[in-house]
């Protein structure tokens, strides 16, 4: 798996399971000849036409951020056998659905696959703040807001 993120956070994301980690600030993913199955642009800081020369043949561009481009995209790409467009909103699937899925991640929790990074904790009393930070855009995992 490869990683994009800034100096700051590389040994971050190493610890988690990269296998390779891409400085954005010093190197463009995008421009490096590298090809990939999936890019997983989970902040919304690229676009669908600009990593669709990264992606292999049948790869797939995924985001939770939809930019309009990319909507374009993904309805273009929609029918296509090659390269496709896709968007992620968990929000928007079945509760039984979303109840597997928790159980799921229960499951891989357990077994110690995967492991949660906690930011910063807020008590509920300070959730603007909380607000405030995360929309400056430069957190390192979840921001938990306390009861």
């Amino acid at each position: 798996m490869t990683a994009v993120c800034s100096a700051a956070n590389v040994e971050l994301v190493r610890s988690l399971g990269a296998h390779k980690v891409i400085d954005y600030t010093k190197e463009d993913f995008t421009g490096n000849g590298q090809t990939y199955d999936i890019i997983f642009d989970a902040v919304g800081k690229s676009s669908f036409s600009r990593c669709k020369s990264s992606l292999n043949q049948k790869g797939v561009y995924v985001t939770s951020v939809p930019a309009p481009d990319f909507l374009l995209g993904m309805l273009l790409t929609s029918k296509s056998k090659g390269k496709k467009a896709a968007f992620v909103a968990p929000g928007l699937r079945s509760s039984s659905d979303k109840a597997k899925d928790l159980v799921f991640l229960k499951e891989l929790i357990e077994a110690g696959k995967i492991r949660s990074v906690i930011d910063r904790r807020y008590p509920l009393e300070e959730i603007v703040e909380a607000h405030i930070y995360v929309e400056k855009g430069h957190k390192k995992g979840n921001v938990v807001i306390t009861v």
